[in-house]
């Protein structure tokens, strides 16, 4: 069973920055494509960013391009979301998910083709 657990979240500023880490256990990320998902209470869950499986194409969402950024690193089975210049707007609960369902050159924002969820950490954005 996919077994992912996130870490980074924590209090910023607006216009601060936060690096999220999303690490594997149980399998390797290689063959998954990975995506951040956010979600604030009552609100509906949104989807962030996603990289693919192999030649890291990247997707993300109106709201965070140009701010945030998604990488991988296979060697140490952890998918990152950098995330800068802040809003308040970016407070939620943040997730990470992978699907090993889709070809390997594409990602998508949408949580009903992810398989494996880890538990989520608060990003918090306030003066």
């Amino acid at each position: 069973q996919v077994q992912l657990v996130e870490s980074g979240g924590g209090l910023a500023q607006p216009g601060g920055s936060l690096r999220l880490s999303c690490a594997a256990s149980g399998f390797t990320l290689d063959y998954y494509a990975i995506a951040w998902f956010r979600q604030a209470p009552g609100k509906e869950r949104e989807g962030v960013a996603c990289i693919s499986s192999q030649y890291e194409n990247t997707d993300y969402a109106d709201s965070v391009k140009g701010r945030f950024t998604i990488s991988r690193d296979n060697a140490k089975n952890t998918v990152y979301l950098q995330m800068n210049s802040l809003k308040a707007e970016d407070t939620a609960v943040y997730y990470c998910a992978a699907t090993m369902r889709l070809m390997s050159k594409i990602c998508v924002l949408y949580g009903g083709d992810y398989d494996g969820w880890g538990q989520g950490t608060q990003v918090t954005v306030s003066s």
